[in-house]
């Protein structure tokens, strides 16, 4: 046995304190992502200004987290449009309700979360996506930056780290969106400015399994792990955070180096 795989098999020991819980329904049916993809392509390749990169870094099945800066109300629909394989955002309720925008949430498969519900509500929402081995979009972020000035990244929040541990196998994409801003700058934009250059750089993707034994990610050992098992609960969750804060870290760095702004 090698060294991540015992590191995996003590990490397993711990699953009551990392484990997120889903929802146990199936993904609903997105019949119509294809087709819109089909109509709609063809028509916006020779006039929209993108460049991507790394998309050959994308796995093309299984759990995937795409986890991207957030600039522009267009960021999701860029990733979206790119990826070769139906992405899964967690959208706010307010787009559903919108006749509009609730066709185009309902057909890609866009999943509706309530302004009410708490951040564990919108991680078990986003874990169903992943039980199912379908890709997820998130923005570590956790908001859309409103920064004016550069650097417009924001602190990671560890939700992205949370489900990554939850499924260690699952594959952490980064993705830099570049100019998205300058194609619909919020509250000045009403409509994108598709001509506007688009930059989309995707690096290597990384598995929690992978990360967590290694000596420049989590550095733990089977010893390591098989220790804090033996800690009182509140100490384990103190450790773990501390894990999940070294990931997303490590993750907003990776973006930076991708060259979001």
């Amino acid at each position: 046995m090698d060294h991540n795989e015992e590191v995996l098999n003590a990490w397993s020991t711990l699953e009551a304190h990392w484990r997120i819980p889903i929802n146990d329904t199936p993904l609903a049916p997105t019949p119509n992502y294809s087709i819109i993809r089909w109509l709609i392509s063809p028509i916006l390749r020779p006039i929209v200004n993108t460049k991507l990169n790394g998309m050959h870094h994308i796995p093309r099945k299984g759990a995937v987290i795409l986890a991207a800066n957030h600039l522009s109300h267009v960021d999701p629909i860029m990733v979206i449009a790119s990826v070769r394989r139906s992405v899964r955002y967690l959208a706010k309720d307010g787009h559903f309700k919108n006749a509009g925008t609730a066709i185009v949430m309902r057909a890609t498969g866009q999943i509706e979360t309530k302004r009410g519900d708490g951040g564990n509500d919108a991680l078990t929402n986003a874990a169903d996506v992943l039980e199912s081995g379908a890709a997820l979009g998130i923005f570590p972020e956790g908001t859309r930056s409103k920064r004016t000035e550069a650097p417009f990244l924001l602190p990671g929040k560890t939700g992205v780290a949370r489900l990554a541990a939850s499924y260690p196998h699952a594959v952490v994409v980064p993705i830099a969106l570049v100019g998205t801003r300058t194609m619909m700058e919020p509250q000045t934009h009403k409509f994108p400015r598709i001509w506007r250059p688009v930059t989309m750089n995707a690096g290597k993707g990384l598995t929690w399994a992978e990360w967590l034994g290694h000596e420049k990610g989590g550095a733990m050992t089977k010893d390591s792990l098989m220790a804090m098992k033996d800690l009182e609960d509140h100490e384990i969750r103190s450790q773990l955070a501390l894990l999940y804060r070294k990931f997303t870290d490590q993750l907003m760095q990776s973006l930076v180096s991708l060259g979001a702004p």
